[in-house]
């Protein structure tokens, strides 16, 4: 079964009526929880919609979406035997739900997007829009092309920021079922490189590891810079190297992001399979340096173009549980865990001995969570070949061949050692 591809897109929202925003969301809670409430009374859910547009300080379709979602919500509850039940006393803003040209509006003028959104009845909140440059291209795209149809957005406060997350979808590309995967690729992303591992039924399939060191240093770079500037005062420039940092970064994961999609691409019908970090950062804890270094780190972006390039080639992507897939020995028949198995970009297992690099480790781990979610069989791991570690051409590999494999243009084989610090 295919799946019409739909990508959300992120941004700020600028020169709004925070006032009347914050209000609207505090009203869609309301919406939300009387949703809720009436639901569990026992209450017509055909009933609920036209009696709470009536009660509601909101536009009628802001109210119609919020109380779908909130059904919605309640619905997957009842599927899960009510596990996770939505509570009828949530506390703090909702988002705003709402259709395209009803609850909010989007036009192109002055090369800039303006947005309009019917907070409340007869009082909209007018402004632009701030976000990535491939987001505000995208969403331009999405305006003029056929091929393109905006769909609901959601307007929140996220972060100290208000936000409108917006859906687009291509009316006529379109994305396999992950279920008729015949090849799953596990990506693990590290603060310097990304691991990829194809793993089939019947067999290991293939591996690589990509640096990308320049980005950790420039991400370095700026960082010392704005900190030199606020110690001395200057912090007029900081949104300055924000944005030139932001723009450095962005190109560069595009980069490799598309690298790694080539990759996958090579392989029969691949399912792209990446670790579950959504709570990691909750978890993060190694002291000031450290955890400013790993919150920072741009995990959800990278994934996020992987797994949009991948489903614009018609490759599903999806997510897995990552507890223990770095401690854990890949080999059948051993499977250690412990953190003192890895050290450093080195994994030596202390039960049988192997060796291997880190995190190409982690991601045979995660093809093989990848393959047991969707009920196939693991294949037998006893060897594994040698680490193929590409590099940028540009980082400095100048001593060894160039890797003929033609989904690497642009890349050399930094060794054939499978191990190192």
């Amino acid at each position: 079964m295919e799946k019409s591809l739909t990508k959300t897109l992120v941004f700020q929202l600028q020169s709004g009526d925070e006032r009347l925003l914050s209000e609207a969301y505090h009203e869609a809670r309301w919406v939300f929880n009387q949703t809720i409430q009436l639901a569990k009374d026992g209450a017509d859910w055909d009933d609920i919609s036209p009696r709470l547009e009536d009660e509601a300080d909101l536009v009628k379709n802001t109210t119609q979406r919020i109380v779908a979602k909130a059904l919605e919500a309640l619905q997957q509850s009842y599927d899960r035997d009510d596990y996770n039940t939505p509570s009828h006393e949530k506390t703090g803003p909702y988002p705003l739900r709402m259709n395209f040209t009803e609850g909010y509006n989007l036009t192109l003028k002055d090369d800039r997007i303006h947005y309009r959104i019917s907070a409340k009845p007869y009082n909209p909140v007018k402004g632009t829009l701030r976000g990535a440059p491939d987001n505000l291209e995208l969403l331009e795209q999405a305006l003029e092309s056929d091929e393109w149809q905006v769909g609901t957005a959601e307007a929140m406060k996220r972060n100290g920021n208000h936000e409108l997350h917006v859906n687009v979808t291509h009316l006529e590309a379109t994305v396999q079922d992950e279920t008729d995967a015949q090849t799953v690729v596990g990506v693990d992303i590290n603060e310097d490189c990304v691991a990829l591992a194809a793993l089939r039924e019947d067999d290991f399939v293939d591996s690589v590891v990509i640096d990308y060191p320049e980005i950790k240093q420039e991400r370095h770079r700026y960082f010392t810079m704005r900190k030199r500037m606020q110690n001395a005062g200057q912090t007029a420039f900081d949104r300055v190297f924000e944005d030139k940092e932001e723009s450095y970064v962005h190109d560069k994961l595009h980069q490799v992001s598309r690298r790694i999609v080539e990759w996958v691409q090579e392989f029969e019908s691949p399912l792209v399979v990446f670790e579950d970090l959504k709570h990691m950062r909750d978890s993060i804890d190694y002291g000031t340096r450290m955890n400013r270094r790993l919150h920072s780190l741009p995990f959800h972006k990278l994934r996020s173009f992987v797994a949009y390039k991948a489903a614009f080639e018609g490759i599903p992507s999806d997510d897995i549980d990552p507890a223990y897939t770095s401690q854990m020995c890949s080999f059948t028949g051993c499977e250690h865990t412990a953190r003192s198995n890895r050290r450093k970009k080195r994994f030596k297992c202390n039960a049988c001995g192997r060796q291997d690099h880190a995190d190409r480790n982690a991601a045979v781990n995660i093809a093989k969570k990848g393959l047991a979610s969707l009920n196939r069989n693991v294949p037998a791991l006893n060897t594994l070949p040698t680490v193929r570690k590409l590099r940028r051409q540009a980082s400095g590999c100048v001593n060894q061949p160039t890797v003929t494999h033609p989904t690497v243009r642009g890349y050399q084989a930094d060794g054939r050692v499978g191990v190192s610090e």
